[in-house]
């Protein structure tokens, strides 16, 4: 029995047939478009390229970038989409390929946090947080052993928890965000903020950009980093004090026992995991009296959105 599992990205849509264990054994790509007729037409082909190799695909899980409803068919919106508002996503990709079989729709970060869940670093926990540092900051939650999604499909926005109030305004129209103080784009403001500062430290940073402040890059300030370097280091210490300050608030709510830290900028590993586990239990409430959860990096790799898609279409 295999399952079809979608990534609906924001440049790409990514298919895999995954088996029983969730293991994907065959994979294809075509690029995102904005029209939301054609996404469903893609996905619909794709599935159908599929079955000519596997007659006994059983589910489709489909992970989108958005907020997607608790009936896991509706996403309530998207920012990538236009057409995705109170779009039934799963009633016209079921209408195009005419099979009976569940199409399930889940937040992007929701499944990304559940394929680690299952089949990454948070395996063998029973409450789980993953945050994904990338462009901005993702989230997904697991309780008990549940992939936890609230009343109305909307639980796991942890970068958007108001942190610092009449704070920096943030893509959502909010101020104070953490995801303003823990992402890519908060990695590049303070490096490019500190060269300003201190351009007598910023010799490295400043031939990484060929001089021009406006173009230094996530990567470069992580390669620089990675070598030492002074304004580097302090912008990754930036942002882990912020992701430590983060789970610090969500540790007074849920209490996990793992924290699964994934998204682009984890690629430095413990130049932003050591400054946001100091954080962490310095703003940590009875740190002295409890037990830390475990603060780690991700392990299922670039798939983990797959993987997980496919294990919760069958649940």
């Amino acid at each position: 029995m295999h399952k079809l599992a979608v990534d609906i990205g924001g440049t790409k849509i990514a298919v895999g047939v995954c088996d029983e264990d969730d293991t994907i054994v065959r994979s294809w790509t075509v690029p995102t478009e904005s029209d939301a007729d054609r996404i469903n037409e893609n996905v619909a082909e794709l599935y159908k390229k599929a079955c000519e190799s596997f007659d006994d695909i059983s589910a489709i899980g489909i992970s989108a970038a958005g907020n997607i409803k608790q009936d896991r068919r509706t996403v309530n919106f998207s920012a990538n989409i236009p057409a995705w508002i109170n779009y039934d996503l799963s009633g016209h990709i079921e209408e195009l390929i005419g099979a009976d079989i569940p199409v399930v729709v889940e937040n992007d970060a929701n499944c990304a946090g559940w394929g680690e869940y299952v089949h990454g670093a948070g395996k063998g926990s029973r409450n789980m947080v993953m945050l994904t540092v990338g462009t901005g900051l993702g989230g997904a939650i697991v309780l008990n052993g549940e992939l936890y999604r609230g009343s109305f499909g909307m639980a796991g926005e942890l970068g958007h928890l108001p942190m610092v109030p009449d704070g920096d305004t943030c893509g959502c129209g909010l101020r104070g965000c953490a995801e303003r103080y823990v992402s890519g784009s908060a990695l590049e403001r303070f490096a490019k903020a500190a060269v300003r500062r201190r351009p007598q430290d910023a010799t490295r940073l400043m031939e990484l950009c060929n001089g021009h402040i406006e173009d230094l890059r996530g990567p470069m300030i992580s390669k620089a980093a990675q070598e030492g370097d002074v304004l580097g280091l302090y912008s990754f210490n930036k942002i882990g004090e912020w992701l430590g300050r983060t789970m610090a608030a969500i540790s007074a709510v849920l209490d996990p026992d793992i924290y699964v830290i994934g998204g682009g900028v984890i690629a430095v590993g413990d130049i932003l995991l050591e400054p946001a586990r100091q954080a962490y239990e310095r703003f940590l409430q009875a740190s002295a009296y409890r037990p830390i959860a475990k603060i780690v990096p991700a392990s299922a790799g670039q798939d983990a959105g797959l993987i997980g898609a496919a294990n919760l279409s069958l649940r």
